[in-house]
């Protein structure tokens, strides 16, 4: 058993710090609180001084009677009990895949696509060369770019009940290893013993049908919703506020979803025919700030575009790995749903202002990949503008009197005037001391020569 503790210090910061992972002969309830009596005895901790617990949903964990925080909750009623909200969501995504009819045969059918292209290692051996190849020719015609992270997934990944995450995970990868898998099925079609030719051509038949396609983009934006609640519930600085926010957000989104999202999804099934043509058209800077204006919080963030700023990521694709750019749609959908909402983000008429607001209010740790390309949308404008500063200071520092003046100089001198905002803060009198030390020194020099 692992323990952790969550607590504030003096700063009113929240930590937590991991204790110990604790053996336990079994994993009754009995056996786990005495555990638990022990390392807090032997650290000098009181249950009395417990004001909440989490746990998984385990029963004999979480049981109403006879669960390890009825007990604890026996002699601390404040000890209260939280059910891991990323434990809840996963459970959430599990009923959703096993409940509907269509859904669950069409997980059974993706699980069955992962065990058998990859049920032994020369499968999947064969259908990591082969996606390895088709990567090599793809970037070989400019069609697809490497880089950290990008474009090295060459394997699927097997959904898993416990695994958070994983059903959003495995359909990105077969949607996105698409060719080589369907390869790999007709190789054990035409070559396979019989029971894997048989199972193969269904596959390959399931897999072609538009119900299949269908419901693959239908699951993977309803678990990318979902997704990027889970992501941000696994990070280490929690922030209640924001997650509560958030899976309300999510709510709305899903519901949202279900009352006016079908045009949007049918049209995605027709877009997966045109995504190769819309990948070999080179983009030009008039769309990379088109696509950065969307950004621009003015006017409760009027010009904001999901489409155009999804695009703004193949600009850097060295910033964005594949799996993020897969994520950042959703991820943008729920940032604007949110900041719209917030008060605090009321009046902000610049990107510069958001950003900052972003850190105060720790949504940059909520949406990462939206402040990187805030922060990426910044970096370029000011870069350019404090260029063509510094060849109007030029003008300044090197007058006609100064037309002698050396590189050293000029650079200093051009340090000081374009930064005043950093030298302003410098006392005069340190200065001035610091010039005094330096006579001083040289005064030295001077007597031992």
């Amino acid at each position: 058993m692992t323990v952790v503790i969550r607590y504030v210090n003096k700063h009113g910061e929240v930590i937590e710090r991991f204790i110990a992972i604790v053996h336990v002969a079994t994993t009754t309830t009995a056996c786990l609180k005495e555990a638990i009596d022990s390392l807090f005895a032997k650290y000098g901790l009181l249950v009395a001084r417990l004001r909440g617990q989490g746990y998984d949903g385990a029963s004999n964990m979480s049981g109403e009677f006879n669960g390890l925080k009825s007990l604890i909750m026996n002699e601390n009623l404040y000890a209260l009990y939280v059910h891991c909200f990323a434990h809840q969501l996963q459970l959430v995504v599990v009923a959703v895949a096993q409940a509907n009819q269509y859904v669950c045969n069409f997980m059974w059918i993706v699980g069955s696509i992962v065990n058998t292209s990859a049920s032994s290692y020369k499968r999947a051996d064969k259908l990591r060369q082969l996606e390895h190849d088709r990567k090599v020719k793809l970037l070989e015609r400019g069609e697809i770019s490497s880089g950290r992270g990008l474009n090295q997934e060459t394997s699927l990944a097997r959904p898993g009940d416990t695994r958070w995450g994983s059903h959003h995970s495995t359909l990105c990868r077969i949607e996105q290893m698409w060719p080589s898998v369907i390869e790999v099925l007709q190789n054990l079609i035409d070559d396979g013993d019989r029971s894997s030719k048989g199972l193969s051509r269904t596959l390959v038949k399931r897999m072609e049908r538009y119900e299949f396609v269908f419901i693959l983009l239908l699951m993977k934006r309803i678990l990318a919703i979902t997704n990027h609640l889970s992501i941000v519930l696994q990070e280490k600085d929690q922030n209640f506020v924001n997650e509560m926010h958030l899976i309300n957000n999510v709510k709305c989104k899903l519901q949202k979803l279900r009352d006016s999202g079908w045009d949007i999804l049918l049209e995605d099934v027709i877009d997966i025919i045109l995504q190769e043509m819309d990948s070999r058209f080179s983009k030009t800077t008039t769309d990379l700030l088109i696509y950065m204006s969307c950004l621009d919080p003015r006017n409760s963030f009027s010009r904001f575009d999901v489409q155009k700023l999804v695009r703004l990521t193949h600009f850097y694709e060295d910033d964005f790995s594949w799996s993020e750019r897969m994520l950042v749609e959703q991820e943008l959908e729920t940032y604007i749903d949110d900041v719209r909402s917030d008060e605090r983000f009321e009046g902000i008429s610049d990107l510069g202002a958001l950003a900052k607001k972003m850190i105060e209010t720790m949504k940059n740790r909520v949406f990462p990949l939206v402040y990187q390309m805030i922060e990426l949308a910044l970096l370029l404008p000011v870069a350019t503008a404090t260029v063509e500063r510094v060849f109007s200071a030029m003008n300044i520092v090197k007058t006609d009197l100064r037309n002698k003046i050396g590189d050293e100089w000029m650079n200093d001198s051009l340090v000081v005037y374009i930064e005043k905002d950093v030298f302003n803060t410098v006392d005069n009198e340190l200065i001035l001391q610091r010039f005094q030390n330096m006579e001083s020194r040289r005064m030295q020099l001077s007597r031992i020569r």
